[in-house]
Protein backbone atom coordinates (compact mmCIF):
# COMPACT_ATOMS: atom_id res chain seq x y z
CA UNK A 1 0.00 0.00 0.00
CA UNK A 2 2.61 2.82 1.08
CA UNK A 3 4.80 2.17 -2.46
CA UNK A 4 1.54 2.87 -4.32
CA UNK A 5 0.99 5.74 -2.61
CA UNK A 6 4.44 7.01 -3.02
CA UNK A 7 4.29 5.84 -6.50
CA UNK A 8 1.21 8.49 -6.46
CA UNK A 9 2.66 11.55 -5.25
CA UNK A 10 5.61 10.75 -6.93
CA UNK A 11 3.49 10.77 -10.32
CA UNK A 12 1.46 13.75 -9.86
CA UNK A 13 4.68 15.94 -8.83
CA UNK A 14 6.30 14.39 -12.11
CA UNK A 15 3.03 15.68 -14.21
CA UNK A 16 3.40 19.08 -12.81
CA UNK A 17 6.85 20.02 -12.83
CA UNK A 18 7.52 21.74 -15.82
CA UNK A 19 3.85 23.75 -15.19
CA UNK A 20 5.19 24.63 -12.18
CA UNK A 21 9.01 25.88 -13.57
CA UNK A 22 6.90 27.80 -16.07
CA UNK A 23 4.89 29.52 -13.52
CA UNK A 24 7.92 30.12 -12.05
CA UNK A 25 6.53 29.14 -8.71
CA UNK A 26 4.86 25.67 -7.28
CA UNK A 27 2.19 24.92 -9.10
CA UNK A 28 -1.57 25.32 -7.00
CA UNK A 29 -1.55 21.08 -7.49
CA UNK A 30 1.64 20.61 -5.99
CA UNK A 31 0.95 23.54 -3.34
CA UNK A 32 -1.97 21.21 -2.07
CA UNK A 33 -0.30 18.10 -2.41
CA UNK A 34 2.14 19.62 0.47
CA UNK A 35 -0.69 20.83 2.28
CA UNK A 36 -2.13 17.45 2.41
CA UNK A 37 0.75 15.95 3.23
CA UNK A 38 2.18 18.69 5.67
CA UNK A 39 5.21 18.54 4.50
CA UNK A 40 5.38 22.32 5.43
CA UNK A 41 5.17 21.31 9.03
CA UNK A 42 7.97 18.27 8.81
CA UNK A 43 9.95 19.85 11.58
CA UNK A 44 6.48 21.55 13.37
CA UNK A 45 6.02 19.89 16.94
CA UNK A 46 2.84 17.50 17.17
CA UNK A 47 1.43 20.40 19.75
CA UNK A 48 1.18 22.62 16.86
CA UNK A 49 -0.45 20.14 14.32
CA UNK A 50 3.00 18.32 12.80
CA UNK A 51 3.07 15.19 12.16
CA UNK A 52 5.99 14.08 14.63
CA UNK A 53 8.47 13.40 12.55
CA UNK A 54 12.25 13.64 13.07
CA UNK A 55 15.57 13.94 11.69
CA UNK A 56 16.67 10.99 10.46
CA UNK A 57 13.15 10.18 8.70
CA UNK A 58 12.52 13.88 7.42
CA UNK A 59 16.47 13.47 5.81
CA UNK A 60 15.00 10.20 3.79
CA UNK A 61 12.23 12.15 2.85
CA UNK A 62 13.56 15.34 1.37
CA UNK A 63 15.63 13.20 -0.50
CA UNK A 64 12.90 11.40 -2.17
CA UNK A 65 10.90 15.03 -3.01
CA UNK A 66 14.05 16.01 -4.78
CA UNK A 67 14.62 13.17 -6.96
CA UNK A 68 10.30 13.65 -7.62
CA UNK A 69 11.07 17.59 -8.82
CA UNK A 70 14.37 19.92 -7.46
CA UNK A 71 12.34 22.81 -6.84
CA UNK A 72 9.56 21.12 -4.75
CA UNK A 73 12.39 19.44 -2.97
CA UNK A 74 14.49 22.59 -2.00
CA UNK A 75 11.27 24.35 -1.54
CA UNK A 76 9.86 22.16 0.84
CA UNK A 77 13.49 21.96 2.60
CA UNK A 78 13.87 25.45 3.21
CA UNK A 79 10.24 26.49 3.94
CA UNK A 80 10.04 23.36 6.70
CA UNK A 81 13.54 23.98 7.83
CA UNK A 82 12.07 27.26 8.67
CA UNK A 83 9.58 26.17 10.55
CA UNK A 84 11.91 24.05 12.91
CA UNK A 85 11.62 27.47 14.21
CA UNK A 86 8.41 26.74 16.17
CA UNK A 87 10.50 25.24 18.85
CA UNK A 88 12.00 28.32 19.78
CA UNK A 89 8.79 30.97 19.14
CA UNK A 90 6.38 32.32 21.79
CA UNK A 91 4.17 29.55 22.52
CA UNK A 92 1.13 31.77 21.82
CA UNK A 93 2.36 33.05 18.51
CA UNK A 94 3.18 29.69 17.45
CA UNK A 95 0.07 28.38 17.75
CA UNK A 96 -2.00 31.10 15.89
CA UNK A 97 0.48 30.60 12.79
CA UNK A 98 0.45 27.01 12.74
CA UNK A 99 -3.28 27.14 13.09
CA UNK A 100 -3.07 27.47 9.44
CA UNK A 101 -3.38 24.73 7.04
CA UNK A 102 -1.72 26.35 4.49
CA UNK A 103 1.19 27.77 6.74
CA UNK A 104 4.58 28.46 5.12
CA UNK A 105 7.70 30.06 6.44
CA UNK A 106 10.29 31.50 4.06
CA UNK A 107 12.91 33.83 4.93
CA UNK A 108 16.92 34.33 5.24
CA UNK A 109 19.86 33.47 6.85
CA UNK A 110 21.36 36.93 6.22
CA UNK A 111 21.42 39.70 8.42
CA UNK A 112 19.99 41.99 6.33
CA UNK A 113 17.48 44.62 8.52
CA UNK A 114 18.31 46.86 11.38
CA UNK A 115 15.48 46.58 14.54
CA UNK A 116 15.01 49.83 16.93
CA UNK A 117 14.16 48.68 20.06
CA UNK A 118 11.10 50.70 21.65
CA UNK A 119 9.77 50.75 25.04
CA UNK A 120 7.06 48.11 23.62
CA UNK A 121 8.70 45.87 21.11
CA UNK A 122 10.91 47.44 17.32
CA UNK A 123 10.26 48.78 14.32
CA UNK A 124 11.79 47.05 11.38
CA UNK A 125 13.66 47.95 8.60
CA UNK A 126 15.70 45.70 5.96
CA UNK A 127 15.51 43.86 2.51
CA UNK A 128 16.45 39.96 2.36
CA UNK A 129 17.43 38.14 -0.72
CA UNK A 130 17.08 34.14 -2.04
CA UNK A 131 13.47 33.75 0.37
CA UNK A 132 12.64 30.08 -1.45
CA UNK A 133 8.90 29.91 -1.32
CA UNK A 134 8.07 33.61 -1.26
CA UNK A 135 5.03 34.01 -3.56
CA UNK A 136 3.28 31.70 -1.27
CA UNK A 137 4.41 32.09 1.95
CA UNK A 138 2.67 33.14 4.88
CA UNK A 139 5.41 34.01 7.33
CA UNK A 140 8.42 35.29 7.27
CA UNK A 141 11.76 35.13 9.10
CA UNK A 142 14.23 38.27 8.85
CA UNK A 143 17.19 38.91 11.06
CA UNK A 144 18.06 42.11 12.42
CA UNK A 145 21.24 43.68 14.19
CA UNK A 146 19.83 45.92 17.05
CA UNK A 147 20.14 49.40 17.87
CA UNK A 148 18.59 51.35 20.32
CA UNK A 149 16.50 54.59 19.82
CA UNK A 150 19.16 56.75 19.47
CA UNK A 151 20.82 54.62 16.81
CA UNK A 152 23.79 52.99 18.87
CA UNK A 153 23.86 49.04 18.39
CA UNK A 154 23.03 46.98 21.36
CA UNK A 155 25.39 44.37 22.36
CA UNK A 156 24.99 40.93 23.24
CA UNK A 157 27.07 38.86 26.64
CA UNK A 158 30.24 39.39 23.85
CA UNK A 159 30.32 43.06 23.36
CA UNK A 160 29.06 42.32 19.94
CA UNK A 161 26.04 43.75 18.23
CA UNK A 162 23.46 41.67 19.14
CA UNK A 163 21.47 39.71 16.66
CA UNK A 164 17.89 38.67 16.66
CA UNK A 165 15.12 36.61 14.11
CA UNK A 166 11.92 38.62 13.57
CA UNK A 167 8.63 36.86 12.52
CA UNK A 168 7.05 38.92 10.19
CA UNK A 169 3.71 38.56 8.23
CA UNK A 170 2.77 38.16 4.54
CA UNK A 171 1.09 40.99 4.38
CA UNK A 172 3.66 43.10 6.39
CA UNK A 173 6.31 42.50 3.75
CA UNK A 174 6.87 43.41 0.28
CA UNK A 175 8.06 41.00 -2.46
CA UNK A 176 10.68 42.17 -4.95
CA UNK A 177 10.92 39.79 -8.47
CA UNK A 178 14.82 38.87 -8.91
CA UNK A 179 14.69 35.09 -8.95
CA UNK A 180 16.20 35.11 -12.45
CA UNK A 181 18.55 32.30 -12.40
CA UNK A 182 18.72 29.09 -14.80
CA UNK A 183 17.47 26.54 -12.38
CA UNK A 184 15.26 25.78 -8.88
CA UNK A 185 13.13 28.25 -11.22
CA UNK A 186 9.58 27.23 -9.28
CA UNK A 187 11.18 27.85 -5.71
CA UNK A 188 9.99 31.63 -6.48
CA UNK A 189 13.03 32.36 -3.91
CA UNK A 190 12.67 36.13 -4.45
CA UNK A 191 13.54 39.37 -2.49
CA UNK A 192 11.06 40.68 0.18
CA UNK A 193 11.71 44.24 2.48
CA UNK A 194 9.52 46.07 5.40
CA UNK A 195 9.76 49.32 5.77
CA UNK A 196 9.07 51.09 9.30
CA UNK A 197 7.28 47.80 10.62
CA UNK A 198 6.20 47.50 14.75
CA UNK A 199 6.12 44.62 15.83
CA UNK A 200 5.55 43.20 19.44
CA UNK A 201 8.50 41.65 21.74
CA UNK A 202 7.03 38.34 21.48
CA UNK A 203 8.18 38.33 17.50
CA UNK A 204 11.44 37.76 18.36
CA UNK A 205 13.55 34.44 18.55
CA UNK A 206 16.92 32.67 18.66
CA UNK A 207 17.55 29.44 17.67
CA UNK A 208 19.38 26.83 20.06
CA UNK A 209 18.06 29.16 22.74
CA UNK A 210 15.25 29.06 25.46
CA UNK A 211 13.55 25.82 23.52
CA UNK A 212 10.01 26.20 24.31
CA UNK A 213 8.76 23.13 23.57
CA UNK A 214 9.65 19.53 25.20
CA UNK A 215 10.26 18.00 21.41
CA UNK A 216 13.24 15.78 21.08
CA UNK A 217 15.50 16.89 18.08
CA UNK A 218 15.26 20.88 18.53
CA UNK A 219 18.80 20.75 20.13
CA UNK A 220 20.34 19.42 17.45
CA UNK A 221 22.64 21.70 15.85
CA UNK A 222 21.69 23.81 13.40
CA UNK A 223 24.74 24.37 11.29
CA UNK A 224 24.39 20.30 10.41
CA UNK A 225 20.78 20.03 10.14
CA UNK A 226 21.40 22.72 7.49
CA UNK A 227 24.08 20.98 5.79
CA UNK A 228 22.59 17.89 5.93
CA UNK A 229 19.04 18.78 4.10
CA UNK A 230 20.42 20.64 1.69
CA UNK A 231 22.84 17.71 0.65
CA UNK A 232 20.24 15.54 0.47
CA UNK A 233 18.71 17.72 -2.04
CA UNK A 234 21.98 17.59 -4.16
CA UNK A 235 21.36 13.76 -4.15
CA UNK A 236 17.64 13.53 -5.01
CA UNK A 237 18.27 15.63 -7.81
CA UNK A 238 21.73 13.79 -8.66
CA UNK A 239 20.34 10.52 -7.91
CA UNK A 240 17.34 11.62 -10.95
CA UNK A 241 19.77 13.05 -13.08
CA UNK A 242 21.68 9.08 -13.05
CA UNK A 243 18.86 7.44 -14.46
CA UNK A 244 17.52 10.03 -17.21
CA UNK A 245 21.06 10.18 -18.63
CA UNK A 246 20.58 5.94 -19.17
CA UNK A 247 17.70 6.85 -20.53
CA UNK A 248 18.61 9.27 -22.58
CA UNK A 249 22.11 7.38 -23.69
CA UNK A 250 20.32 4.17 -24.74
CA UNK A 251 17.13 5.86 -26.82
CA UNK A 252 19.69 8.28 -28.62
CA UNK A 253 19.28 7.86 -32.59
CA UNK A 254 23.12 8.01 -32.84
CA UNK A 255 24.11 5.43 -30.58
CA UNK A 256 24.80 3.53 -34.00
CA UNK A 257 27.94 5.44 -34.12
CA UNK A 258 29.57 4.32 -31.10
CA UNK A 259 31.42 1.51 -30.99
CA UNK A 260 31.46 -1.29 -28.68
CA UNK A 261 34.26 0.22 -26.99
CA UNK A 262 33.01 3.34 -26.19
CA UNK A 263 29.54 1.92 -24.89
CA UNK A 264 31.84 -0.06 -22.80
CA UNK A 265 33.21 2.82 -21.60
CA UNK A 266 29.92 5.26 -21.16
CA UNK A 267 28.57 2.32 -18.76
CA UNK A 268 32.16 2.70 -16.98
CA UNK A 269 32.04 5.46 -16.17
CA UNK A 270 28.38 5.19 -15.63
CA UNK A 271 28.99 2.77 -12.73
CA UNK A 272 31.35 4.26 -11.10
CA UNK A 273 29.18 7.43 -10.62
CA UNK A 274 26.59 5.32 -9.73
CA UNK A 275 28.74 3.66 -7.07
CA UNK A 276 30.51 6.35 -5.62
CA UNK A 277 26.87 8.21 -5.11
CA UNK A 278 25.71 5.39 -3.48
CA UNK A 279 28.38 4.85 -1.13
CA UNK A 280 29.13 8.08 -0.14
CA UNK A 281 24.99 8.15 0.64
CA UNK A 282 25.70 5.08 2.60
CA UNK A 283 28.35 6.24 4.81
CA UNK A 284 26.28 10.19 5.00
CA UNK A 285 23.65 8.58 6.53
CA UNK A 286 25.80 6.12 9.02
CA UNK A 287 27.39 9.11 10.28
CA UNK A 288 24.14 11.45 10.31
CA UNK A 289 22.25 8.30 12.10
CA UNK A 290 25.51 7.83 15.13
CA UNK A 291 25.03 11.85 15.59
CA UNK A 292 21.26 11.83 15.80
CA UNK A 293 21.35 8.65 18.03
CA UNK A 294 24.25 10.47 20.17
CA UNK A 295 21.81 13.57 21.24
CA UNK A 296 19.20 11.27 21.96
CA UNK A 297 21.02 8.77 24.20
CA UNK A 298 23.19 11.25 26.22
CA UNK A 299 21.79 14.39 25.34
CA UNK A 300 24.81 15.94 22.94
CA UNK A 301 26.86 15.06 20.30
CA UNK A 302 30.44 15.14 20.20
CA UNK A 303 32.58 17.85 18.41
CA UNK A 304 33.98 15.12 16.27
CA UNK A 305 30.99 13.51 15.30
CA UNK A 306 29.70 16.97 14.00
CA UNK A 307 32.74 17.76 12.55
CA UNK A 308 32.36 14.38 10.69
CA UNK A 309 29.02 15.32 9.71
CA UNK A 310 30.10 18.29 8.42
CA UNK A 311 32.56 16.72 6.21
CA UNK A 312 30.53 13.69 4.68
CA UNK A 313 28.15 16.43 3.95
CA UNK A 314 30.03 18.49 2.06
CA UNK A 315 31.98 15.41 0.20
CA UNK A 316 28.81 13.63 -0.92
CA UNK A 317 27.30 17.24 -2.04
CA UNK A 318 30.46 17.45 -4.30
CA UNK A 319 30.42 14.37 -5.32
CA UNK A 320 26.88 14.54 -6.82
CA UNK A 321 28.04 17.90 -8.48
CA UNK A 322 30.82 16.55 -9.92
CA UNK A 323 29.09 12.88 -11.41
CA UNK A 324 27.13 15.19 -13.24
CA UNK A 325 28.98 17.47 -15.00
CA UNK A 326 30.77 13.43 -15.83
CA UNK A 327 28.08 12.42 -17.27
CA UNK A 328 26.15 15.25 -19.01
CA UNK A 329 28.83 14.79 -22.58
CA UNK A 330 27.09 11.40 -22.72
CA UNK A 331 23.06 12.90 -22.87
CA UNK A 332 22.95 14.07 -26.62
CA UNK A 333 21.69 17.90 -27.41
CA UNK A 334 18.44 16.89 -25.98
CA UNK A 335 19.98 17.67 -22.38
CA UNK A 336 21.01 21.24 -23.85
CA UNK A 337 17.58 21.65 -24.87
CA UNK A 338 15.91 23.82 -21.67
CA UNK A 339 12.18 22.68 -22.38
CA UNK A 340 13.87 18.97 -21.62
CA UNK A 341 13.58 17.12 -18.20
CA UNK A 342 17.35 16.58 -17.95
CA UNK A 343 18.18 19.82 -18.73
CA UNK A 344 15.32 20.96 -15.85
CA UNK A 345 17.25 18.70 -13.67
CA UNK A 346 20.65 20.16 -14.90
CA UNK A 347 20.12 23.73 -14.03
CA UNK A 348 18.63 22.21 -10.85
CA UNK A 349 21.63 20.34 -9.31
CA UNK A 350 23.85 23.24 -10.20
CA UNK A 351 22.24 25.82 -8.88
CA UNK A 352 21.88 24.42 -5.73
CA UNK A 353 25.25 23.75 -5.75
CA UNK A 354 26.18 27.81 -5.91
CA UNK A 355 24.56 27.79 -1.99
CA UNK A 356 27.33 29.64 0.02
CA UNK A 357 27.27 26.87 3.05
CA UNK A 358 28.27 23.91 0.72
CA UNK A 359 30.24 25.74 -1.96
CA UNK A 360 34.18 24.02 -0.56
CA UNK A 361 34.50 20.61 0.45
CA UNK A 362 36.97 21.32 3.30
Amino acid sequence: MQETLTTTWQEKVKAYAALSEEMGKLHPEILELAYQENWFKLFVPEIYGGPNKKLPEILRLEEELAEADGSLGWTITLCAGAGWFAGFLNPELAEEIFADREVCFAGSGAVGGVAIKTQTGYLLNGKWSYASGALHATIFTANCTLKNENGDDILDENGEPEIKSFIVKKEEVNILPGWSYFGLIATGSHAFEVCDLYVDENRTFKINQHIEVADSGFDYPFLQLAETTLTVNSLGMTNHFIKLVEQSFYSRSGLGRYNEEQILFFNNELNRCKEEVLNLRAKFYHTFDESWNQLMENGEINEDKLIEVSSISRKLAHTCWKSAATLFPYCGLEAAKKESEINRVWRDIHTASQHALLTFEV
